[in-house]
């Protein structure tokens, strides 16, 4: 959304060829809940369990984009919703609520909440749709450094041992060709 580009890769995405789960932001959501604590002085527990709760309001919005995508919010109701041919959104916190492998600060964003889905499929590849390009040869830490996905992805994607890829916002061309080849590589673990 902050590239101005959700309403170019919707179809994109509905039209994958394959299987795909879309993990949303939360965006503005998120933000608010940023400004919220810094007013209510709320904890970072509490600040991560709300900001999943911007992820389940982004995939509200997401979901009114396309009649194929769905909301899940368990790993079943992933594989269910894929072998139905629809696209999962999958809301996090009912999954995720306690999950003491990923850090429930701001180190944690849809980045490695994504990854972390990842993880728990298996090891499954990873693409992040990002408003910000990056370069194809830097590593997690190091783009973690500039800030292109949050500080715990890093960690994460070593642990899990995930393929994963950034697609900028001039690479919708790129987003095509790989949800249309089932079998694409991706190119970084």
């Amino acid at each position: 959304m902050q590239s101005g580009r959700i309403d170019q890769i919707v179809p994109i995405i509905a039209n994958s060829q394959r299987a795909v789960v879309i993990v949303p932001g939360g965006g503005e959501f998120a933000d608010k809940v940023r400004d919220l604590q810094a007013a209510l002085k709320f904890d970072d527990a509490a600040a991560h369990r709300l900001a999943m709760l911007g992820m389940h309001q982004m995939a509200d919005f997401l979901a009114s984009k396309h009649e194929r995508f769905t909301i899940e919010d368990s790993l079943e109701g992933i594989f269910l919703a894929i072998a139905d041919g629809r696209i999962p959104i999958w809301v996090p916190l009912p999954t995720l609520d306690g999950d003491d492998t990923i850090p429930a600060t701001w180190a944690t964003t849809s980045d490695t909440i994504a990854a972390r889905l990842a993880e728990l499929l298996g090891g499954a590849p990873l693409a992040l749709l990002k408003s910000v390009s990056a370069r194809p040869e830097a590593g997690a830490n190091q783009l973690s450094s500039e800030g292109v996905v949050d500080r715990a992805f890093p960690g994460i994607v070593a642990r899990a041992n995930i393929q994963w890829r950034i697609f900028g916002p001039d690479d919708d061309a790129d987003v095509m060709s790989f949800l249309m080849t089932p079998d694409a590589p991706v190119s970084k673990s």
